[in-house]
């Protein structure tokens, strides 16, 4: 596993998920405020559509699906409410000085 920086931490407002692409691939980072960063695959594992779209619950530590309303925990990816069954990935996440860096398999 390799850290990489995703963005910083003032590139998402506190209680608010942004989209952030590496090698392709797009991610969805939750600020929490002082429960820290989380971050997500951003696309549903139901409906295919962005997570960065959605709502935070900051208490719930959620984000929510703006298609179908599907939420997933941004602790284990797992999906909360239906109609999504299947999980989402979640990344370790650090924060060095003011970057917000994630775990991600090399190559």
């Amino acid at each position: 596993m390799t850290l990489v920086r995703i963005c910083g931490v003032d590139d998402v407002p506190e209680g608010e998920v942004r989209r952030f692409e590496l090698d392709h691939r797009p991610y969805a980072v939750v600020n929490l405020g002082e429960e820290g960063f989380r971050v997500v695959d951003a696309i549903c594992s139901h409906a295919h559509y962005f997570l960065d779209e959605g709502d935070v619950d900051a208490d719930f530590e959620t984000v929510e699906c703006p298609k179908h309303g599907s939420t997933f925990d941004l602790n284990t990816g797992r999906p909360r409410t239906l109609p999504a069954t299947q999980p989402v990935d979640v990344f370790p996440v650090k924060v060095e000085n003011s970057d917000v860096m994630i775990e991600v398999a090399e190559g």
